[in-house]
């Protein structure tokens, strides 16, 4: 996938060429000649939800699975950590 970059004054002077350019592919935007953000699309924005979605579903499922200690057991071993 083409990536397209953009300066962070490209960016604020040509931002609707930049948001029809997010629309194809992620938009690099430098600030001080490093990386400073992405901007994507919507769409690419929503597959990337799902994904976190279905990341943390898969986790508690397995937690569910496996056997968990509840909040209180859990809030006494953090408690015990910080405390030692």
């Amino acid at each position: 996938m083409t990536q397209t970059t953009f300066t962070a004054k490209e960016a604020k002077n040509n931002f609707g060429r930049l948001l029809d350019e997010a629309r194809i592919s992620p938009v690099t935007i430098k600030k001080n000649n490093r990386d400073f953000a992405v901007v994507i699309s919507i769409g690419e924005y929503k597959r990337f939800e799902e994904m976190a979605d279905s990341y943390w579903i898969s986790k508690a499922e397995k937690a569910k699975k496996e056997g968990f200690i509840g909040s209180k057991k859990s809030q006494k071993v953090l408690s015990d950590i910080i405390n030692a």
